[in-house]
């Protein structure tokens, strides 16, 4: 029987699974808080800023009191059970630092492709390469697997509010797309997908139109899934990912 493992298939193309990949057991443990930060960003935002002791915490100070709201409050316990916050409101140094800076989204990309049906899926991993005698590595937050199709997820969290004359945050979110191409182009194989999952809101639904037209159209160019914030409702990214699968068995 072929051995399809996203690093057999991998191998076939000059790449592998570079050293450990993402927590697979601190992300199950810390999944309720995950999913609860996809459902709430925006909240999560200021608890964010608060304990990471940024100017745009909006107020959120110890001990939170009246300036938090009560699901604030509920992200906050969250923290504190599995250890992303210790000693009140510090932010853990071996846990927490990389999780409050995105690593919850990798987590929460992981959990959704799991539960979307992926055979196979792994977070947080740094890929080996080689091609001819040039060597090279690259950051993936997530590979899943369908069979011998492999689909890579690039993870951006960014702020939730899209200001267009904010040129940073644009191009932040157009260098993804260029990213996830990229990986595509390197990586990919015919029928495969790559997508970027963001945490910026880029659907005007009082118009019903894009807020960044510019992205979705080199999004779509370059046959780039964008996921973006109104998809990270649970039960939405579950069928965002499942989406990915059903176009790769279309066109595998």
């Amino acid at each position: 029987m072929a051995n399809h493992s996203i690093n057999s298939l991998l191998g076939k193309r000059g790449a592998w699974l570079k050293g450990e990949p993402g927590d697979i057991t601190g992300a199950l443990a810390r999944s309720q808080l995950t999913r609860l930060i996809g459902e709430h960003y925006g909240h999560f935002e200021r608890v964010r800023d608060g304990v990471m002791g940024s100017p745009l915490s909006g107020g959120i100070k110890e001990p939170f009191g009246p300036a938090a709201s009560d699901l604030e409050l509920e992200i906050i316990e969250l923290m504190r059970r599995t250890r992303v916050l210790i000693e009140g409101i510090t932010v853990s140094e071996n846990i927490g630092r990389k999780y409050l800076s995105g690593g919850w989204l990798e987590e929460l990309a992981w959990l959704a492709a799991v539960e979307a049906g992926a055979e196979e899926a792994v977070h947080g991993q740094v890929l080996g390469w080689k091609v001819d005698k040039y060597t090279g590595e690259n950051e993936i937050d997530l590979i899943a697997r369908q069979g011998e199709l492999l689909t890579f997820v690039s993870c951006k969290a960014l702020r939730s509010e899209l200001d267009m004359k904010d040129r940073k945050h644009r191009n932040r979110l157009m260098d993804a797309v260029h990213e996830a191409d990229n990986l595509a182009d390197h990586f990919g194989r015919s029928g495969e997908r790559v997508a970027v999952l963001v945490t910026t809101d880029l659907h005007d639904e009082i118009r019903g139109a894009p807020r960044y037209a510019a992205l979705m159209g080199k999004a779509a160019v370059l046959d780039v899934r964008l996921i973006s914030l109104e998809q990270l409702h649970w039960q939405d990214l579950v069928l965002a990912m499942q989406g990915l699968w059903q176009e790769q068995s279309k066109t595998g």
